[in-house]
């Protein structure tokens, strides 16, 4: 019986497809010797007997007499060499890289913030990857269906994802103030713990972006609030006048009668002055550092700790300074060092 050439090859013309099986029966056509296999840029060949793994092969034109047969014929212990057609499956694995695949947090991540207690944290941005071992990616999640596109598997990649992602959140211990700062980092943080997971079913994990981490609106608020306050210095007098202030203003807005509310939005504005005026003379006080005295010792009356005489009384002051030679203190009434015998002049 004559035997027919068959080129065993899959131009893909779809941008999901994952695994393709090439169609025997649908060809009417079976393997022999003189059939021959096409791989294309991207693809790999995986040739399946009796539902094992026989061999893998990269991109390029074979000849599965001289260069397929002789491997299978090792395996499956064949005795005919192939003279009549054999029975065999041959999968065509899409090894190029998938992009742009969206996730996101469908319910929020509760996390533990050193500053804000237990929040509530959602995220979201696209990640990437390909096939990066078709033998085990065929063993672990590849049946017997004729195609497997990537719907069929993105939904398990993204739960993989999301639980990385808490994981890593609760490992950091990064504060909801860094979050929204340290994307880049804690975006490789996160790649780094979920591409062990990917590497068990075949896969490689190429590319994860996290566009943005969120808290909830009343977190938002807090934040905006201590970066207010931060402009103002961390005083807490200055801090808690502002607070009173904000109260009063909030006061002012109540819809009472018309008197009243007069009364409280005059109020408020008198309290408001009043407080900024205290606030500053504080601050002034504060910034004015303390002028050092002592007392008069004939009418003890509170003078400049370097005055020579008394403001109160006239009376001279003893002022001390120090020696020139040997730097010990001496009072101006010497006219010699104790310490070293120095003349003071």
């Amino acid at each position: 019986m004559a035997l027919f050439r068959l080129n065993i090859e899959w131009a893909d013309s779809s941008n999901n497809t994952l695994v393709y099986k090439y169609p025997f029966k649908k060809s009417g056509k079976e393997v022999n010797n003189k059939s021959t296999l096409t791989v294309r840029e991207s693809q790999c060949a995986v040739f399946v007997y009796k539902g094992q793994v026989a061999d893998v092969f990269g991109p390029g034109l074979y000849n599965l007499k001289t260069e397929i047969f002789p491997v299978l014929t090792k395996l499956a212990a064949w005795k005919y060499a192939f003279e009549t057609p054999i029975t065999l499956d041959v999968y065509f694995v899409n090894t190029k890289q998938f992009t742009d695949v969206k996730w996101g947090t469908q319910n929020p991540i509760v996390m533990r913030d050193p500053e804000f207690g237990v929040i509530r944290v959602r995220g979201y941005g696209a990640f990437a990857f390909r096939v990066d071992d078709p033998t085990v990616f065929m063993k672990e999640l590849f049946g017997t269906n004729s195609t497997f596109v990537t719907s069929d598997i993105v939904s398990y990649l993204k739960t993989m994802l999301i639980s990385a992602l808490t994981d890593a959140l609760g490992e950091s211990k990064i504060s909801a103030l860094d979050l929204a700062g340290n994307t880049l980092e804690f975006n490789e943080i996160v790649k780094r713990g979920i591409q062990a997971k990917f590497n068990e079913i075949g896969l490689k994990l190429t590319n994860l972006f996290i566009e943005n981490m969120s808290v909830p609106s009343e977190v938002e608020k807090a934040l905006d609030e201590r970066s207010k306050l931060g402009i103002l210095g961390d005083k807490t007098d200055v801090l808690m006048r502002v607070a009173a202030a904000e109260a009063m203003k909030e006061a002012a807005k109540n819809p009472g009668n018309g008197m009243a509310g007069a009364g409280v939005g005059l109020g408020a504005g008198i309290g408001m002055g009043q407080m900024f005026a205290e606030a500053f003379k504080s601050s002034n006080n504060a910034s004015q550092p303390s002028e050092e005295t002592k007392k008069c010792p004939n009418c003890g009356a509170e003078v400049s700790k370097n005055a020579k005489f008394c403001s109160n009384c006239g009376e001279k002051l003893n002022v001390s300074s120090f020696c020139s030679e040997c730097g010990a203190k001496v009072s101006d009434e010497n006219k010699f060092c104790p310490n070293c015998g120095n003349k003071i002049k």
